[in-house]
């Protein structure tokens, strides 16, 4: 029996030879926490460029759903940000949507589950069948702030909450003010919309959420042609930043996907950087050549620090743009290095300002490849024709 015994022994070690050829190649796929992982739904289909061979991106920012629902005025700017969403997507018919920030202002929301407004600000998206990525904005959950009017003598006005927001005693428990923190409101998205594909991102990233990145595959092969990055720009719960672990964690996935820079990459995420102040026209100035847009009419407000974001960005040539809401009287794209710098146009009747409402298109083209960029307005207008692959 000792043969017997020699090969169960060779056996064992090549079954362990083989466990630990496989953790390697594990630990070649995966390096950290950090690292790519599938979907976990197993349905949601890959994104894929069209047969066509083009990726139409319609990006809504700045919506700001939620706004004074105590009064008629709020209801009615939500009543008139579906009506840009759904002008924008017929005109468009875009194959993917991003939510870039401030879907609801949560400091005016006098229900604890913003999710609610969130629900509705992806709806018109979802009704169309199409699928969208969200990352958040500094008002998305930042905490409520109480009206001074509130505590005179006419005292709190009668609360509309939304359908849904009641307790399950029929009574207005709901209807108060905690606020929805951001994990929550990425779960709620997730858990119950299949046409979603954001993600709450790496737990090392928290308080940061929405870290991650989608593969755009190629309509004639099954590896991605294009590299979409979403990245958690603060403010509300936490301060106004992009931080170091954020940029390792992107130098780690860069470096994972795409190695030799062959795959052409978009960045996406709310409150611009410093560098858009670089680049920035004069405020309130016209804008001229080589930055191309429609309004120019107030100062960048950046983030509050800068943690090597943009060095680590203009670095790879295969990043092509960065695409930001926040600021509502802004819609240009300037270069910066070898990339682009641009603002969405403000799409949501909530929120500052009076500008006419819209929102930017991007268009990727595989072979031969291009990205250019336009707005397309609420009335149907399209202005500020870019290209951005140049």
């Amino acid at each position: 029996m000792r043969w017997w015994h020699g090969l169960a022994a060779a056996g064992a070690l090549l079954a362990a030879l083989a466990a630990a050829l496989a953790l390697t190649a594990a630990g070649l796929r995966s390096p950290s926490d950090r690292a790519p992982r599938p979907p976990s739904d197993a349905s949601r289909p890959a994104l894929r460029f069209a047969p066509g061979g083009a990726f139409k991106v319609a990006l809504f920012a700045d919506l700001h759903y939620g706004e004074d629902a105590w009064t008629d005025w709020g209801p009615a700017q939500d009543a008139a940000s579906d009506r840009v969403m759904a002008a924008v997507l017929d005109a468009e018919k875009p194959d993917f949507v991003v939510y870039l920030g401030d879907l609801v202002t949560a400091n005016n929301l006098p229900i604890p589950n913003a999710s609610l407004y969130w629900d509705r600000a992806v709806s018109p998206t979802r009704g169309r069948g199409i699928p969208w990525a969200t990352v958040f904005g500094n008002h998305d959950d930042m905490p409520f702030e109480w009206p001074p009017e509130w505590f005179s003598p006419a005292g709190v006005p009668p609360l509309r909450c939304p359908p849904g927001s009641t307790s399950g005693s029929g009574d207005d428990e709901a209807c108060s003010f905690r606020g929805t923190p951001r994990i929550e409101l990425m779960t709620a998205e997730t858990s119950k919309n299949t046409l979603s594909y954001s993600s709450k991102g790496p737990k090392d990233l928290w308080p940061g959420v929405s870290n991650y990145v989608l593969q755009v595959l190629s309509r004639t092969h099954e590896d991605p042609a294009l590299l979409m990055y979403f990245l958690d720009s603060g403010g509300g719960s936490y301060p106004e930043v992009i931080s170091s672990a954020q940029v390792e964690w992107f130098q780690s996935q860069s470096q994972f996907l795409n190695p030799n820079g062959r795959i052409p990459e978009l960045i996406f995420w709310h409150i611009p950087s410093t560098a858009y102040v670089k680049v920035a026209p004069e405020a309130k100035s016209e804008i001229r050549k080589p930055c191309v847009g429609s309004i120019n009419k107030e100062e960048v407000a950046p983030q509050e620090a800068e943690w090597g974001i943009m060095d680590a960005l203009a670095k790879r040539p295969s990043v092509k743009a960065i695409f930001v809401g926040h600021n509502h009287g802004l819609d240009w794209c300037c270069p910066y290095e070898k990339l682009w710098l641009c603002f969405a146009r403000h799409t949501g009747y909530g929120g500052y300002g009076n500008w006419p409402r819209g929102a930017r298109i991007i268009e990727v083209t595989e072979r031969p490849f291009s990205v250019v960029s336009w707005i397309r307005m609420e009335n149907g207008t399209k202005h500020s024709d870019v290209t951005l692959s140049s």
